[in-house]
């Protein structure tokens, strides 16, 4: 439905890579273009979409984390900008406490101590901890490294906090947690017991349930500071909904919209994948998947953008994502609504994404109050987004 508006920009970027000169028309941009190489992409628009520069606009990239503008307008499609996670917490009747997780990607250290705050006014002791993750099936996600410590190749799950990662750090007497709202915990001690760890952020696997035993772990820390005794063991089970009591429903601090912008300011992949997941659940049906969430994406960018990108999972680590640079301008066109959520920098607000090899970045340009949307893929390694994108901002602020 696109290719009419990329028609002469191609011909211009195959003449150059031709060696031959650059249309008259194309002289504002032909820095821009000598910038680029034949793995890379480029694109810019005007504030009312008008295709203003394109390189190579129709090859499909790696996008690395811009996937992230797609993952979020995905998730607010399916369930709002203002959707609020929930977790439940029941009472059943051996008085065991079970917590009955829905993907909340934002249960931090502090969010968790809040939380047992409240329950500990209701009750002041409890047989056990019951964890339900049955919300989420457990996910492989594509792009991430069997074995790996690295907090980027975090699982996803129902119930899981401080993003399935925790911070060490490793002085002359042992272990401390790097965060002193954090305390730490059985698990990890045994997590890191014999590896290298010096002073790092590692993640917590889903392997054996480790992710979802430390969730428990911080749960019952946080309850018996607050008085709560706890008498039994932290354990995986599930919820009886129709016949436990519901002492608790929790819904996040964080609405969707604020989710997605600290995604976009920490580019976090796990917070990417979760909510992915969540909106493939909404739309297909609990449990929520990465498959699921997987559907959704490419049905959304089909149906509401007129765009294919193959899209493997949600945060841009899988080097199986590809997108090419006018799939961007849909994506743009609908995130301009939620433009502030991306990091800023003299008047340029955008997503970076970046592997090994590969330094992207899109999104606007602001001029006058209105915003130019722009891609740039780098995929040649060795070459940077950020000084094409200058150069773009540059070329856009002295016309008139």
């Amino acid at each position: 439905m696109m290719k009419h508006f990329f028609f002469a920009a191609a011909v211009c970027a195959a003449a150059v890579m031709a060696l031959l000169p650059a249309p008259a028309s194309c002289d504002p941009w032909q820095e821009v273009t000598s910038m680029l190489g034949e793995r890379d992409a480029a694109i810019v628009t005007s504030p009312d979409n008008e295709i203003l520069f394109a390189c190579s606009p129709e090859k499909n990239l790696v996008p690395a984390s811009t996937l992230k503008l797609l993952t979020a307008l995905v998730s607010f499609h399916h369930l709002g900008p203002d959707f609020r996670f929930k977790t439940e917490f029941y009472l059943d009747s051996e008085r065991s406490l079970v917590i009955k997780g829905y993907g909340d990607p934002m249960l931090v250290s502090e969010e968790v101590e809040k939380i047992a705050q409240t329950l500990a006014e209701q009750i002041d002791e409890t047989s056990g901890i019951v964890l339900d993750d049955s919300q989420f099936s457990q996910n492989n996600i594509p792009g991430t490294s069997a074995g790996s410590l690295q907090p980027y190749d975090a699982p996803t799950g129902a119930l899981c906090v401080n993003f399935n990662t925790v911070n060490v750090k490793k002085t002359k007497t042992g272990y401390i947690s790097a965060e002193p709202q954090t305390p730490l915990l059985p698990s990890v001690l045994k997590k890191i017991r014999g590896k290298n760890v010096s002073g790092q952020r590692i993640l917590l696997s889903s392997h054996n349930n480790e992710n979802l035993i430390y969730a428990g772990e911080l749960f019952a820390y946080f309850l018996a500071k607050n008085g709560v005794q706890i008498s039994g063991k932290i354990r995986a089970g599930r919820a009886d909904t129709h016949n436990d009591r519901l002492i608790y429903t929790h819904r996040s601090n964080f609405s969707l919209r604020e989710t997605a912008g600290l995604l976009m300011e920490h580019s976090n992949n796990f917070i990417a994948n979760q909510i992915l997941a969540a909106a493939g659940a909404e739309a297909y049906g609990p449990p929520a998947t990465l498959e699921k969430g997987v559907r959704a994406a490419v049905a959304y960018a089909g149906q509401k953008l007129g765009i294919s990108p193959r899209v493997v999972e949600g945060s841009g680590i899988s080097r199986l994502n590809r997108m090419s640079a006018e799939m961007f301008v849909p994506v743009l066109d609908a995130f301009k609504p939620h433009y502030t959520l991306l990091p800023e920098d003299n008047g340029i607000y955008c997503k970076t994404g970046t592997l090994d090899g590969i330094r992207n970045r899109a999104g606007y340009i602001k001029k006058n109050g209105k915003l130019y949307g722009f891609a740039v893929l780098i995929n040649t390694p060795g070459k940077t987004a950020q000084p094409v994108v200058k150069k773009i901002a540059s070329v856009l602020r002295k016309q008139e």
